[in-house]
């Protein structure tokens, strides 16, 4: 007679030392199936838990030092000028309010996404506006009423700056440094655990911003000081033959760098501390213009997604533009009405 393995004592047994594992906070892998039974998810989805634990396969698992709770995203917008003193066309070849009202769309689908993802997260969007026309003004309110993501929206008035800011620049260069340095003042004094910097012609993924948080907080753990974050992999950072590092994320792989243009994620403490330097950028123009956070990444780590979570949208041929290797108009599609 056939003998008939007796698979329930097994199969308890099994229950029993998973709800142990969980406990004591270990994850099993069964490679056999590719999942993990004390997270219930399979390999290829995410298996960090945000706040708590970084897990990469096969590298294994990075409790999180510090966990992120509140993001505010400050996103600058003005869309009566397509390209600041230049006479160039954008790729796509639309005019600059429909960058705008793109990245804006972006910006809430991500936000959702990882509002939906990370529920112990507190998200704020603030749009902080110079020199756009009312119709616009009135079609970015409705984008963020739709959303349904607490939101805010500041018309800044350039007279406040006018004392402030070095005398002599064009009105689009005097705008630009007086919204960021407003960007800047909204950062330091309202609470948060990270601020997100982000330019009107910025189209980002869904899975965007989830990516950014996980790897915050990868690698803050794994560096044990604040970084910079950005979410665009530039074209110029293929044309220097430079010595850099790779890390892993969540789902990109992140490369350190050296520079950036003013679309970033960090601390509100590292903009705190560094927060006189970064003034600097808000009260005369030097060149380039992003020196002054060139010079923090010398002591705070700056890293890049590889392949790109967000494609900036300047003209084609431009080494600060477009993404290599990123289907951009898809995205651009994605952003639509």
């Amino acid at each position: 007679m056939k003998k008939i393995k007796n698979t329930q004592k097994t199969n308890f047994l099994k229950r029993v030392f998973i709800k142990f594992c969980r406990l004591v906070g270990f994850e099993i892998i069964d490679q056999s199936s590719f999942n993990s039974p004390t997270l219930n998810k399979d390999l290829n989805e995410t298996l960090s838990v945000q706040g708590e634990k970084s897990i990469t396969i096969p590298l294994g698992q990075i409790n999180i030092k510090n966990k992120i709770n509140s993001i505010k995203i400050i996103l600058r917008s003005c869309t009566s000028e397509l390209i600041m003193d230049q006479n160039k066309k954008r790729i796509f070849d639309n005019e600059k309010n429909e960058y705008t009202f793109r990245t804006l769309r972006s910006l809430t689908k991500t936000i959702k996404a990882a509002s939906d993802k990370f529920n112990d997260i507190k998200f704020e969007l603030i749009v902080t506006d110079t020199n756009s026309p009312e119709e616009d003004i009135h079609q970015i309110k409705k984008i963020l009423e739709q959303s349904h993501i607490q939101n805010k929206f500041i018309s800044i008035n350039l007279k406040k700056f006018e004392n402030k800011i070095k005398q002599g620049y064009s009105k689009a260069k005097f705008s630009n440094m007086a919204n960021f340095y407003n960007s800047l003042m909204i950062a330091k004094n309202e609470e948060a655990d990270l601020i997100y910097f982000v330019e009107d012609d910025y189209i980002h993924s869904t899975n965007a911003l989830a990516e950014m948080i996980l790897a915050y907080e990868k690698f803050n753990t794994i560096f044990s000081k604040d970084l910079v974050l950005l979410p665009s992999d530039y074209p110029y950072l293929y044309t220097k033959d430079e010595n850099t590092k790779i890390y892993l994320g969540e789902k990109n792989h992140w490369r350190l760098v050296s520079e950036s243009l003013v679309t970033f994620m960090t601390s509100r403490k590292l903009i705190i501390k560094y927060y006189d330097t970064l003034e600097k950028m808000g009260l005369e123009w030097t060149d380039p213009w992003e020196e002054p956070l060139h010079k923090i990444y010398a002591s705070n780590p700056c890293l890049s997604p590889i392949p790109s979570l967000a494609i900036h949208c300047a003209n084609i041929n431009s080494i600060f533009g477009i993404s290599p290797l990123v289907d951009a108009k898809k995205l651009w599609e994605n952003s639509e009405d």
